[in-house]
């Protein structure tokens, strides 16, 4: 091992921090992240059967993102002749060779599961699927029927030869590519047939008249079988010779150059549409595609071999989300109902909850409603003056953007910063900002050639003559549907530094100001990643003094190679550190000599494990901090984000608790190794499955309401 020039507070000379053996590959880490969604699904235990297959199709919604911006922004690497290594020693083409063998694999892994597991399990439990050739020759002729009513008038088949170009294909697009005989000249003809993404990719039989249901079973076809079935309708006088199914994923990262955008609300709009025309970087084809049919696409959608994947069944399981749809409770999560106790103890007068002392929530243990309940109430509380926020992905039917127009029309003044670069949100973000701005809100798009990722809400309200400043802080957007869905804290308080901090940024974001001395906020791109590596410092500090140092880590991502190093150097002068990264993680524990003091674990569970919290035990004066930033280069560099200090020591004990819950996971918890490949924690231990025992406590305090 190299030896670097520094020396630990031994004397000993620390190791060389920057050998790529001691990195995960940011790329590979995301894929070890969505495996271990996969595994959600291919566990027969893990989850209720409508449960799996939910995760089969968030698996594969996760890898077409991944394809369309991350692989995307590879294939430019290499495209361009970028040649430079990674920190972890991979270059362009390396990373996509990898990236290539594993997604076959994990793809493979899906359709097994799909096909030889789950779809057997689901025709148990009364839900078939069926191809239209294993109906009667009379619920053929009701389906062709149904077809020439319902899919034929939308469908536009587009012939491909000396006259017609070869036809453009968007993104997400499922085709059926079709050989043709003509039967007048015998001449072989090229068409492409679009299946529309405007019906549904599944249909259920039970819903198309002309089928009876006495048996009680839910019964689906694909619809591409049906369009493929009937595909003589769409071509009179022509003999039908062979049909396949291809699906395309297209480049979708929209490059702003905001210097040189004038109105940055229609460059976006500009950049949305733009998606449907980025380079192809995955066409997933049937095996059975002949050679010359795959040459043809190849050729024309200008595909390498490199992002060809051979599929079997069906391309495309995102829709799977759909049968959640179904009404069988037995198949899925157990319903519950978050404890409310800010409603419970103080009703609608929420100002006063916050006014007696700091509130912190765990979402989705504990309920979202508090947060939209806030901006309600101050909409319509006539001491209310103003009311700032930002917005970064609020979803399609918004109570809270609902609230702040309310306010704004009431003659409140409302500052709302929309992120309008929150990527694939951008649509609804427009809708927003355009209809605060109709009713007189201030609306700010954040800074040049930042995206504002922080969760902010500073409520002013007048109160005996004298102006009282309410604070709401989270850890996750401003969504009340992804607040039942992913874990964040949300903390609501009046305390006056970080007012005034808040205050600051919020000019910053929508003025001139350059406020940098902030006094308890970590603020990106400005002092986080400084504050952090001096916080792990101190716990170095406090180790070499008591033997005491602590760090305990949660967030989504570790990829800051400076953040890393520090961690590093921390495990070297003995700290204990516990990393809970769920996804990419470039930190590699357990190496002799540079990570043996780290421990880095996973959970993948019924919720999205999204909050982000660094605790500090700092000699026994703790310090835990929450926020919006993950430890990655973007947040840190090129993020407006906002991490605040919890100063109430009960609710950094209550937090602390919650972290040691979550380390001694054994049913849902992964460890990293120290090669950087993950495994399912199991011990002898008592299973602890730290989600199921959160929601639990919340059920308890949900009986304990008064």
């Amino acid at each position: 091992m190299q030896t670097g020039t520094e020396a630990n507070g031994n004397g000993n000379a620390l190791p060389n921090f920057i050998d790529t053996s001691f990195y995960v590959n940011r790329e590979l880490s995301w894929l070890y992240f969505n495996q271990r969604v996969l595994e959600e699904a291919l566990n027969p235990d893990a989850h209720p059967l409508l449960e799996r297959v939910k995760f089969i199709s968030i698996f594969s919604s996760n890898l077409d993102e991944y394809f369309m911006i991350r692989v995307a922004g590879i294939e430019d690497q290499y495209e361009t002749g970028f040649r430079e290594r990674t920190i972890d020693g991979y270059t362009p083409s390396e990373q996509l060779e990898k990236i290539r063998e594993i997604v076959l694999q994990q793809l493979s892994e899906r359709n097994k599961c799909f096909y030889d597991d789950l779809i057997p399990a689901l025709q148990r439990e009364g839900i078939e699927f069926l191809k239209v050739s294993e109906l009667s020759s009379i619920q053929q002729r009701t389906l062709s029927h149904y077809f020439r009513r319902e899919i034929y008038p939308v469908l536009t088949p587009l012939a491909f030869d000396t006259g017609h170009p070869f036809p453009f294909m968007s993104n997400f697009s499922l085709n059926l590519a079709v050989e043709l005989e003509d039967d007048e000249s015998r001449a072989l003809k090229f068409a492409r047939v679009k299946v529309p993404d405007i019906l549904p990719r599944l249909l259920q039989l039970n819903n198309i008249k002309g089928f009876h249901n006495d048996d009680g079973i839910i019964r689906f076809i694909w619809i591409e079988d049906l369009i493929e079935n009937n595909l003589a309708h769409l071509f009179p006088k022509m003999k039908i010779i062979q049909s396949h199914l291809f699906r395309l994923i297209r480049d979708a990262d929209i490059e702003i150059e905001e210097d040189e955008a004038g109105d940055l609300l229609k460059t976006i709009e500009q950049g949305i549409r733009s998606r449907r025309y980025g380079k192809v970087v995955r066409l997933d084809i049937t095996p059975a595609m002949p050679a010359a049919m795959r040459n043809l696409l190849m050729k024309n959608l200008n595909v390498a071999p490199r992002n060809v994947y051979d599929i079997d069944g069906a391309p495309g399981f995102n829709c799977l989300i759909d049968l959640l749809k179904i009404e069988r409770p037995d198949l899925k999560d157990e319903l519950f109902v978050p404890c409310n106790r800010i409603d419970e103890e103080f009703g609608t007068d929420i100002f006063s909850a916050i006014k007696a002392k700091d509130r912190l929530l765990y979402h989705p243990f504990e309920s979202f409603q508090p947060v939209v309940d806030l901006i309600k109430n101050a909409a319509l509380d006539p001491t209310v003056l103003s009311i700032k926020q930002t917005l970064y992905r609020v979803g399609s039917n918004s109570p809270i953007v609902k609230a702040l127009i309310k306010a704004a029309e009431a003659g409140k003044q409302v500052a709302v910063l929309v992120e309008l670069k929150a990527r694939f949100d951008e649509g609804n973000n427009i809708v927003w900002a355009r209809a605060l701005e109709n009713v007189g809100a201030h609306v700010a798009y954040g800074l040049p050639g930042l995206k504002t990722h922080a969760k902010l809400t500073l409520i002013v309200r007048r109160e005996q003559q004298k102006l009282k400043r309410y604070l709401h802080l989270g850890t996750g957007n401003y969504n009340p549907s992804t607040g039942k869905l992913y874990t964040d804290y949300s903390l609501f308080t009046t305390n006056e530094q970080l007012a005034n901090d808040v205050a600051e940024l919020f000019n910053a974001l929508t003025g001139y100001s350059k406020h940098t001395a902030y006094r308890k906020l970590l603020v990106s791109p400005i002092n986080t990643r400084k504050r952090i590596i001096e916080m792990i410092e101190r716990e170095i500090e406090w180790n070499q003094k008591e033997k005491c140092g602590r760090i305990i880590m949660k967030m989504n991502s570790l990829v800051d190679a400076k953040t890393i190093q520090a961690l590093y150097k921390a495990s070297c002068e003995g700290v204990k550190i516990d990393l809970i990264v769920r996804g990419i993680c470039c930190l590699k524990p357990g190496i002799p000599g540079v990570s043996e003091h780290i421990r880095v674990i996973s959970v993948i569970g019924r919720f999205l494990e999204h909050s982000r919290a660094y605790y500090f035990h700092n000699g026994g004066k703790e310090e835990l901090y929450l926020g919006s930033a993950d430890m990655m280069p973007r947040n840190l560099d090129n993020r407006v984000e906002a991490i605040f200090p919890v100063f109430d020591k009960a609710l950094v004990k209550i937090v602390a608790s919650d972290f040691e819950l979550i380390l001694s996971d054994n049913v849902k918890a992964w460890q990293m190794n120290a090669d950087g490949i993950y495994s399912l924690i199991d011990n002898d231990s008592p299973k602890v499955n730290s989600q199921a025992l959160l929601l639990a406590r919340s059920a308890l305090k949900t009986n304990s309401c008064p």
